[in-house]
């Protein structure tokens, strides 16, 4: 039997700063080739922990659902994740 390895994939993300609620500030993160994967964090370092378990559940959900994985496009700053085989 084959073994699939897994394929790190890497995505540009979109950090931009949020105030509008003053008691509650901080980064929200965007990744442009993964239409509603969405996260936010205090600092900048925990935001883009948070985008990438949100890539990598957002990924793993796709293949659940047979749905194609996007491509790679990390021409920004990006974060990487291992796809589902």
């Amino acid at each position: 039997m084959a073994t699939t390895l897994p394929r790190l994939r890497t995505y540009r993300v979109v950090l931009e700063w949020d105030d509008e609620d003053p008691e509650n500030p901080g980064w929200v993160v965007t990744v442009p080739a993964l239409p509603g994967c969405v996260t936010q964090g205090n600092t900048v370092p925990q935001a883009l922990e948070r985008v990438q378990e949100a890539i990598a559940g957002y990924l793993e959900a796709l293949a659940k659902h047979g749905d194609p994985i996007p491509a790679p496009d990390a021409d920004g700053p990006a974060v990487s994740v291992v796809a589902p085989a």
